[in-house]
């Protein structure tokens, strides 16, 4: 029975990430066509696209297409059974980060989908952290029994450190291509200065953490009440 739970989750799991791959390449193609179509400059209103929009979806989608084998080459390298509705819900938030966000503008068109994303990969990567430990602490190769708090402190750290890594990344892409990923300018074409300037950055920073925490609290009673059995 629970060969054949596992056997309809990978089912499920390879679907569902054909199906972000398939619309990322669709979006990659269209995204290097308008580059070439889409006038240069300053939009004339907030909804139209130049070519520096169309160069931030280009480089979405193609670190979309990269991270999504990351899970696969995980497990290859390292030999570490990362869950599947795990790797579902990755693909799932790619979707939603990237395709939805980016590709169709859901970050503009949708009140506060940055934070409620940043909410989700917040808890996503607390989570990961948890079963990268548990991995070597169930391994019979590593001598290793690390307690709940450690686990729980690492999980919380792990999420930060990734969290942190994005909004790099957001940094010096917007830096080096002109890009918009920290939205310093609105949806208006509002150049944005000071403290409002940084409220995005922060903002999912808070979010991370407040997301991470509270997966971590709940793994960290999980683990204790493991331990004590």
């Amino acid at each position: 029975m629970d060969h054949k739970k596992e056997d309809h989750s990978a089912k499920w799991k390879d679907r569902v990430g054909q199906i972000v791959l398939i619309l990322l390449g669709i979006s990659v193609i269209y995204a290097v066509y308008m580059l070439f179509t889409a006038p240069s400059g300053v939009p004339d209103n907030g909804f139209e696209k130049v070519k520096s929009d169309y160069v931030l979806t280009l480089l979405q989608c193609l670190v979309g297409v990269i991270v999504m084998f990351i899970p696969s080459v995980i497990e290859k390298k390292f030999s570490v059974d990362i869950p599947d509705v795990m790797e579902m819900i990755y693909f799932v938030f790619l979707f939603c980060a990237i395709y939805l966000g980016e590709v169709r503008d859901f970050y503009y068109r949708v009140p506060s989908w940055d934070l409620i994303l940043h909410m989700f990969s917040g808890a996503m990567l607390g989570a990961l952290g948890f079963v990268l430990v548990s991995f070597f602490n169930d391994s019979e190769k590593v001598n290793m029994q690390l307690s709940p708090i450690f686990v729980t402190l690492f999980a919380f750290c792990f999420a930060l450190a990734a969290g942190t890594l994005w909004e790099i990344y957001e940094f010096l892409a917007d830096g080096l291509l002109g890009t918009n990923m920290q939205k310093f300018i609105t949806a208006d074409r509002e150049v944005l200065v000071g403290r409002d300037a940084l409220a995005d950055t922060m903002e999912d920073l808070i979010v991370d953490a407040l997301s991470s925490l509270a997966v971590c609290i709940i793994g960290f009673f999980t683990l204790k009440k493991k331990v004590n059995r």
